[in-house]
Order: structure tokens, then sequence, then C-alpha cells
């Protein structure tokens, strides 16, 4: 199995410059990743390997933003062991010891360093693992030292009081660090970032998850995460079994494509394992992708 689609993918966002980065790959059970929705149906859209698992992206989005660069999500990170890898298909290995991540910045041309602003739309391994990083000697260091982190502070206590349902998905390692250094911003509801990055409440896949609007120069961009992780979750109830509030999940999900068809708004899917952009279509029954979206530079 090899991470699937490229590493690096670079396009214009209004004035900014914007780099969909691939921080590996994923390997999920099928059924999971789509709840009561059939197999003979949704392996129409994405195929199953010999194990019912489906090939997944961890893509992170950086900006070049007038402040500095902005990287949304950060993928797994480092820090957990070969048997955990192999349960959940991670392929995340760079170059030399790095991670995807690590070596998707240096192929866009700057290092964990230059980064400023780091938003995570939840804390879940795959979103928030790449915070922090295990060092040579076994010790917990935070990936971008330089950056204030950003998250729901709703998300945050949720994270850190998990019971048997949610203990899976939340490793301390991955958040605390950067809440005991003071480098967290934890915000409240829908919160302008820095000009033009906003963060607004899209419940459903966890109580507080977030998505990441963007607006430059009158182009509009929206980063989805879990909300619709894929392409292929784009009907309305394709839902993900992980989803711990599956009907809330609907609903955003109504609300919120139904705003991104209508103001035309670009949509990033963080797991899909071919398509990063694309802005909606509607022929009256269900969303889909346009075709001429998927190459296109905005």
């Amino acid at each position: 199995m090899t991470p699937p689609t490229p590493l690096h993918e670079r396009r214009r966002l209004g004035r900014w410059t914007v780099h969909a980065i691939q921080a590996g790959g994923q390997h999920l059970d099928g059924g999971a990743m789509f709840g009561v929705v059939p197999k003979v149906l949704w392996e129409r859209r994405i195929q199953a390997d010999a194990r019912n698992r489906i090939a997944l992206g961890m893509r992170c989005l950086l900006i070049e933003h007038d402040v500095g660069l902005i990287l949304i999500e950060t993928g797994s990170g480092n820090k957990e062991d070969r048997k955990f890898q192999e349960i959940y298909g991670i392929e995340n290995e760079g170059a030399d010891g790095r991670t995807g991540l690590e070596d998707g910045l240096r192929v866009a041309g700057f290092t964990p360093e230059d980064v400023a602003i780091v938003i995570d739309t939840h804390l879940h391994f795959d979103h928030a693992g790449g915070n922090t990083y295990r060092d040579p000697n076994g010790d917990i260091r935070l990936s971008f030292p330089r950056a204030r982190y950003v998250v729901q502070g709703g998300e945050y206590h949720y994270a850190t009081h998990t019971n048997e349902r949610t203990a899976a998905s939340y490793f301390a390692h991955n958040f605390v660090p950067v809440h005991e250094a003071g480098r967290f911003d934890l915000v409240d509801g829908e919160h302008e970032i820095v000009a033009g990055v906003r963060v607004m409440p899209t419940p459903g896949h966890t109580p507080f998850h977030q998505s990441v609007l963007l607006e430059s120069d009158g182009v509009r961009a929206l980063v989805l995460a879990d909300l619709v992780p894929t392409s292929a979750h784009l009907p309305l109830p394709w839902i993900m079994g992980y989803d711990v509030e599956p009907l809330v999940s609907l609903e955003t999900k109504r609300r919120i494509l139904g705003r991104a068809l209508a103001e035309d708004w670009l949509l990033f899917f963080g797991h899909d394992p071919k398509v990063a952009w694309s802005r909606l279509g509607h022929d009256g029954k269900s969303y889909h992708l346009r075709p001429e979206e998927l190459s296109r530079e905005t």
C-alpha cells in the first residue's frame, strides 16, 4: 500500500498561495467510514481491499497568509508504534526519518519553524497527531515551535475527558503538551483567527468539531475536515460510523453544503484519496463535484 495522491499540490486562492500537503495515507474499514450506507452503494465510489479497508489521505492545508504561514491539520505524527500503524493502515513516513507532513512542507519550500499558526479542526489522532513529535531521546516536543495553536475550547475539554467510546481517538500526547506550554488559543464558537481565516462550528463528528472558512479577494474556500471527509460523502445521509452525533452531522451537512453551493465556495477534502479540492454542483437530487473544477486554478 502506498500513500494516495501527490505529496504536494499548489493553487491560488484570491491573493494567497495555498498548498495541499499529504501528511500520509490511511486505510480504514469501509463500513466504519460509511456507517449505515450499504457496501454495495459506497463501493461504487471507493473500492475496498481484501480486508474491507479503503484508501484515505491525511491532507493538510498550508496558507501563505499576510501574517505568516497558517497550517490547518497536522496528520498523525510520529509517536505511535508499528502495531497501531498497522491497525489503522497509517503510512506517513517521509525521507530520512521525517514525517510526510515535514516532507511536504519542504517540497513547498518551508520548514516547521516557519509556521505561525496551527489550526486543529478537532483533536483526533489523524488530524492533530502532528501537533507534537517524539524526538530521538523519546521526549515529546512541539512540532511547530514558533506557532500559536487554535482549537475550540469545548473540543479540548472533550478530548481530555474521554469515555469508552471516544478514548481510542484522543491521545493526550498530541495536545496536552501544547496546552501545558501555553501555546493553545481555545476559542468559543465562530471566530476570526486573522483577516480572512474564520473557524466555524460544524458539529456531529465530535460535538465541537470546527471547519475553517477562508476568504481572499472575494474567493471563499472551506476546509471541511471530517464533516465531509471525502467527496464520496457528499450525499447528506452518507455519514461516518465514527461520528458521535450522526443526526447532528446530517443537519450540519445540510446547512453547510447548501451555503457552499449558493455562495460558490471551493471545498477542501482532507481524507479523499484523489480529490483535494472542488466546487459543488447539484442535479436536483444530490450534490456532486463540478468536473471543470478538479484541476482548474482559482
